[in-house]
């Protein structure tokens, strides 16, 4: 049986000041609004105080230092796959990371030394050294290269890995950076290639020229040697709307050059930009999302039923145009693809030389098909990939029909795969196992939401247990995002090898596919939009009680876990049925929805949450936003805050207002805010090492409390 916490909080509880214990859970008044200011002096020595109170706590419990290395050891291991970046002719690029290499190796080797487990690489950028003699925490966030050559590209660093990045020219040939080359200082930029001396380019130009929501308004087309501030305007977005960008795919010979305003977070205007630089609007609908480009026709997935050219297209499907008729000015009418079932959601699309990948979930298991064009329509053929697993595209070439592609569960470490039409997949590497998987069972199951839905979760459980475990569960439910089983070093998400090491104690580890994400399509996010976001901590909650229900855990021994969007579900969760679950992690958390929208890209996501200024909204938003509900009740759960100070997506002051209130409530508390490492958190192995282990010692202590 486990403990109840219910009689320890009372006693707290009954020495709050009446104003506080009453406080009206809608009030405008924040009195620790103060916190918001991220570099404020009297902000950072109460994140500083936490921080240390927390450490205090937990490092000190046996547990702690074991789990610190065994995550670190897991972290960086050696035998990791070599993770392509990219495919860029016969050549593929890798991020490395380990020990000795914790920001990372930016290398390159052939293709055919890579596909036969032998790559003989070549570093171009050593992060960590650059780093070093730069005098900058720089984080590695992706390089650009123009194909097909591939020999110029945009490299991508991040100061401490926040959202801005600073944006340099690198010549693959000579190893170094371009002297006099492209060159943007640090800013949420998006930068594309137009040609070999051109660049489509959204950065912040000065006052005026970024969003409400902190993201670049113009495109600028500028020409190398050129004065960016000069550059010809090739579109400007409206300044509360989301963004603008642009990008450039190479279909073959020909080069297709877009650019996109985003009015929301789920809709978008996107433009074909001829080769003088004016713009065409494309026939898509707002609400679907543009995919990539195949045989000089458009791909798009819809997101709403799609009346056009005398025929229908359904929710979920993939559709094309023919780009020349739509570059001419010519109506041009959409055709089919592909038409997933009622089961099936298209989560991953590329396209290669002459095919289309597409990677479907099933059910919430992992599924390549690969798709061909031809006079009477597509062919689809579906690769012999392992079942009820999870796949993801790594990367696909685009002077082949080669896909490589990760195939893992909960139980079975990653294999990469090269995959091409009309052949058996072959394996390229696997990473080796890190535990003893046969000590556990894997199962998926199914809840009954408040209305009925239908809820899949996947549990793990030590193999032959009985009865009830201490249980923790992670969730997202929001944007779309599909979560899928990966292997149990990287769950739950951002958390390191945090569900092994539960499991590894003889505890349960369950992940929860609510609504809102994308496990069935745009029907489950849409069910849980704005005003019907109650539906996912339903499901989270109806997934607790399928569990009890089947005596698999107690109801005060479920702990939940979730990260940005997922700190909005578990703080509502928690705010709404404390008796269900005894912990809470909550990572660069998302809370005080009064006020999102006023904090750094907040303002992007009200298409997904509501304006809480427009009173309508407010209405619905005021039931569940985990700030303003968070009162005085009996037996609240303990809460873990993790979060980044240079996090400049998600406010750090979301989670630090949380804290001043949980602390001022006289309920359980932790908290933990890292210096660096923007919304990911961890800038490297190291970070993630530790926020693992404080996270299990804080389990074991608040939730895996044994009578």
């Amino acid at each position: 049986m486990l403990l109840n916490r219910t009689t320890a909080f009372a006693l707290a509880f009954l020495s709050l000041p009446a104003a506080l214990a009453a406080q009206d859970a809608v009030s405008d008044d924040d009195p620790y609004v103060w916190l918001e200011e991220i570099q404020g002096e009297r902000a950072l020595q109460q994140v500083e105080k936490w921080n240390a109170e927390t450490e205090a706590k937990l490092t000190g419990e046996p547990e702690y230092a074991i789990a610190q290395a065994w995550a670190r050891q897991i972290l960086d291991d050696e035998r990791q796959i070599a993770m392509p970046t990219a495919i860029q002719g016969d050549q593929v690029t890798n991020l490395w990371r380990d020990k000795d290499n914790p920001r990372g190796l930016w290398r390159i080797a052939s293709l055919d030394s890579y596909l036969s487990g032998t790559p003989e690489w070549r570093v171009l950028i050593d992060v960590d050294a650059l780093g070093k003699q730069e005098g900058e925490s720089w984080v590695w966030h992706g390089a650009n290269c123009l194909a097909p050559e591939y020999t110029r590209c945009l490299v991508s660093l991040s100061p401490g890995g926040t959202d801005a990045d600073v944006v340099r020219e690198f010549d693959v040939t000579t190893g170094a950076f371009v002297e006099g080359g492209f060159t943007l200082p640090a800013a949420k930029s998006n930068v594309a290639w137009f040609d070999a001396d051109t660049l489509m380019v959204g950065t912040e130009y000065g006052a005026g020229s970024m969003t409400d929501s902190g993201y670049p308004r113009q495109i600028r087309l500028w020409k190398r040697g050129a004065d960016l501030a000069e550059a010809p305007q090739l579109i400007e977005a409206e300044q509360q709307a989301v963004s603008a960008g642009a990008f450039s795919i190479l279909d073959g010979t020909t080069r297709w050059r877009f650019v996109n305003v985003s009015p929301s977070f789920w809709t978008n205007r996107v433009s074909l930009v001829r080769e003088d630089g004016a713009t065409v609007a494309l026939p898509l609908p707002e609400d679907a999302d543009f995919q990539d480009v195949l045989g000089g026709r458009m791909i798009a997935k819809l997101n709403s039923p799609l009346e056009a050219g005398g025929a229908t297209f359904a929710a979920g499907s993939l559709v094309s145009w023919p780009l020349a008729e739509i570059a001419a000015g010519s109506d041009a009418a959409p055709s089919l693809v592909f038409a997933p079932s009622a089961s099936q959601a298209l989560e991953e699309v590329a396209a290669s030389q002459g095919n289309l990948w597409i990677k479907l979930l099933d059910d919430v298991s992992g599924k390549l098909v690969a798709l061909t064009p031809g006079a009477s329509g597509w062919t689809a053929e579906e690769m012999a990939l392992p079942d009820s697993s999870t796949l993801s595209l790594a990367a696909v070439s685009g002077s082949s029909d080669l896909a490589l592609v990760t195939v893992e569960g909960m139980l079975t470490p990653p294999t990469l795969y090269a995959a091409t039409p009309g052949a058996e997949p072959r394996v390229v590497d696997s990473m080796p196992a890190q535990f003893d998987a046969s000590k556990f069972a894997v199962e998926q199951r199914f809840a009954t939401s408040k209305d009925g839905t239908k809820v899949p979760y996947y549990i793990v459980r030590p193999k032959g247990a009985e009865g009830p475990l201490p249980t923790l569960m992670h969730a997202y439910g929001g944007f779309r995002a599909a979560q899928t089983p990966k292997y149990l070093t990287a769950e739950p998400y951002r958390s390191g090898p945090l569900a092994l090491f539960w499991l590894e104690e003889g505890h349960a580890y369950v992940l929860a596919n609510i609504r809102g994400g994308g496990e069935y399509g745009p029907r489950w996010h849409e069910d849980a939009l704005r005003e019907k976001r109650q539906n996912s901590f339903d499901d989270l909650h109806a997934v607790a009680e399928d569990l009890i229900a089947n005596n698999l855990a107690v109801a005060d021994g479920i702990g939940i876990s979730g990260r940005s969007n997922g700190g909005v579900l578990v703080g509502a969760a928690a705010n709404q049925r404390p008796d269900l679950y005894a912990a809470v992690i909550s990572g660069s958390p998302l809370d005080d929805m009064k006020r999102y929208h006023k904090l750094l890209a907040g303002a992007s996501w009200m298409a997904e949450y509501g304006n809480p200024e427009v009173p309508e909204d407010w209405a619905f938003m005021k039931e569940w936003s985990p700030y303003q509900n968070l009162r005085a009740v009996e037996g609240y759960p303990a809460t873990f805050y993790y979060s980044s100070t240079l996090d400049d997506r998600v406010h750090p002051g979301h989670a630090r207002k949380m804290a001043a209130k949980h602390e001022a409530l006289g309920q359980t508390l932790y908290f933990h805010e890292y210096r660096e490492g923007g919304h990911s958190v961890g800038a490297d192995h190291a970070e993630d090492a530790k926020r693992a282990a404080l996270l299990l010692t804080f389990l074991n202590r608040e939730l895996a409390k044994i009578d």
